[in-house]
């Protein structure tokens, strides 16, 4: 094994802490956001990503072009429906016989809904896998959350039990096919910029991920025990930084090709004054094409498939204001149903199961592997504690023991 090798899949002692025996497991829930399937579904849907604040429908209506535009239709429920087959298909493909049963937080198939029917057809633990790679509030603890507060609702706490995948950023299977994508997009950038007679005009390469408010990124994967300081104080911030020079690394000693990059964000939401992260992607651009800059790679990292904020919020917006400033410009594809991930998906899987276990936890950045439990208070809710799985914290189920009061060397067997 080469030392590369060897540091990928190098036990992480920090997060030995956080690591779950494996279970037999009897269902895979994928879990992710959901999203509408006609004009008639767009504000009800809406209503559900901001029930509790009190949003009236004119302003939700304001905020719905980017759905009114497509029809009413957001592609994240057809892009599920694919990642359910080729999941499916991977684990028969490996003898695994265990469904995938599919949950949404804001429309349907909705996660209470899907877990009534996983107990009614027998199912008594079920591992969860999301749509989200990173560590956020909205990202990881609101899906523990969407989980403890659907076991509640529908009085299946302590008769169906969840467990949860850890979030799997730095993972190879969500990786590489940024490194295969970000390689094709230089490539394709300085094409075009050769065609246009500026083969070495300056290329940038921008890192596109969901902004959330500030004080959520300092939140992010601060916790009780948590024993490190991450880069710009939040473990959201420093995965993504993390990842971005991982693929580059990557880019550049696999293709020869490479540019300066940096990492910026899109899909602001909210009121004016709370403040989240910046530079927005398309300020960013702008202030790029200022520098000279003529060539714009944009890779979706924060992004597991192309859904409605990077059909619309990158490949709409962003690709505009590249056009509009006379840029070469492309934007890489997120994984999707890439073959990688699909098999990374199911590695994660199979981290957890007591047959066909995997006992290697690789990760290509040195912040994971990520957590199976989370420490205590970890990516905390601002607006009230809500039941939760998958934590040291946990208040509903029965998916782990709780933390031991050692250090991470008393920890290790878990």
């Amino acid at each position: 094994m080469s030392p590369e090798q060897q540091a990928a899949t190098a036990v992480n002692p920090v997060t030995e802490a956080g690591r779950m025996a494996p279970k037999n497991y009897d269902a895979v829930l994928l879990a992710s956001f959901g999203g509408p399937e006609g004009q008639d579904d767009v504000i009800p849907f809406l209503r559900n990503v901001t029930r509790g604040r009190g949003i009236p429908d004119e302003r939700l209506e304001e905020v719905s072009h980017h759905y009114r535009a497509n029809g009413g239709v957001s592609p994240i429920n057809q892009q599920n429906r694919e990642l359910k087959a080729a999941l499916e298909a991977e684990l028969a493909a490996r003898g695994i016989e265990l469904p995938v049963l599919w949950g949404n937080r804001n429309w349907a198939p909705y996660i209470p809904q899907t877990l009534q029917e996983a107990y009614d057809a027998g199912h008594r633990r079920v591992l969860m896998l999301t749509t989200s790679a990173y560590s956020c509030y909205s990202s990881c603890r609101q899906y523990r959350e969407d989980i403890g507060m659907a076991l509640t609702e529908t009085g299946l706490d302590g008769k169906l039990e969840v467990d949860k995948v850890r979030q799997y950023f730095d993972h190879p299977g969500f990786v590489e096919p940024f490194v295969e994508g970000t390689a094709t997009g230089l490539a394709d950038v300085r094409a075009k910029l050769a065609e246009a007679g500026t083969p070495d005009a300056p290329v940038h390469i921008l890192f596109a991920t969901h902004s959330i408010p500030t004080r959520d990124a300092e939140a992010a994967g601060r916790s009780e025990g948590e024993p490190r300081v991450f880069e710009e104080g939040s473990a959201y911030v420093a995965q993504h930084l993390a990842n971005a020079a991982a693929v580059i690394e990557r880019v550049e000693k696999e293709s020869g090709l490479t540019a300066p990059w940096s990492l910026v964000y899109q899909s602001r939401s909210g009121a004016p004054h709370v403040p989240w992260l910046e530079p927005d992607i398309n300020d960013a651009i702008e202030e790029l094409a200022g520098q000279g800059v003529k060539g714009i790679v944009i890779v979706p990292l924060g992004f597991v498939s192309d859904h409605m904020e990077v059909v619309w919020d990158l490949d709409t917006e962003a690709m505009e204001t590249c056009g509009n400033l006379g840029l070469a410009a492309t934007r890489v594809p997120t994984p999707g149903t890439h073959r990688k991930f699909v098999d990374g998906l199911v590695d994660l899987i199979c981290e957890r199961t007591v047959a066909n276990n995997i006992s290697d936890r690789p990760a290509l950045t040195d912040l994971g592997p990520w957590y199976d439990v989370c420490r205590p208070g970890c990516c905390a809710n601002f607006r009230g504690e809500k039941p939760t799985i998958a934590g040291a914290d946990t208040t509903v189920g029965t998916g782990h023991d709780p933390y031991p009061s050692g250090g991470a060397a008393e920890t290790a067997q878990l």
